[in-house]
């Protein structure tokens, strides 16, 4: 009888898609903060505003990818501890994910809102919700700190890996590590 062999690592799909997707959110943040550096209406500005809508657009459509991943693979047992260390790990993971799927859409339904076509490369998408100035300015503000709540989730993830690998020594970050040469 063959017995089931322990999980100790994630996939290697997602490992991929966890850091190619933090790669394209770092995108997604920078091309927001460098646009603040030229001029209104200048071509540098509007393309930094087009790759911010291109790679979230592009987080939104490989979470679906990484959801996927994750139902089809079998993930490393959860490490264990108190419920003060899983219950937050937890909601972080679930705000993180939930986070990936709502911005993209609420930056689609702002650039529509606006009376502005959402473009994916260049790719003129489908309008979510007809212009409309007031409904615009709420979904600017609720993505707006969307972007400032995943930030500090993201770092609050990022410090609690740091954590269980220098003050709890247990292996947890090296589950999500490319895997050695």
């Amino acid at each position: 009888m063959a017995t089931a062999q322990r999980v100790t690592r994630y996939s290697a799909v997602s490992i991929t898609l966890h850091w190619l997707m933090l790669a394209l959110i770092v995108g997604v943040f920078a091309a927001m903060e460098l646009r603040e550096y030229f001029p209104k209406g200048t071509p540098t500005r509007e393309g930094f505003k087009s790759w911010h809508y291109s790679l979230g657009l592009t987080v939104f459509a490989l979470v679906w990818v990484r959801i996927a991943a994750r139902a089809l693979t079998r993930a490393p047992a959860p490490t264990g501890g108190p419920a003060w260390r899983t219950l937050p790990a937890r909601a972080v993971h679930i705000a993180l994910y939930a986070l990936m799927l709502a911005m993209p859409l609420a930056g689609w339904a702002l650039l529509n809102a606006e009376g502005s076509a959402a473009l994916f490369y260049g790719i003129g998408l489908p309008a979510l919700i007809g212009e409309n100035a007031g409904l615009a300015s709420q979904i600017k503000w609720a993505h707006q700190w969307g972007g400032d709540i995943a930030f500090w989730l993201i770092c609050a993830h990022a410090a609690a890996s740091l954590f269980h690998h220098y003050w709890l020594k247990d292996g947890l970050l090296f589950r999500m590590m490319p895997a050695p040469r």
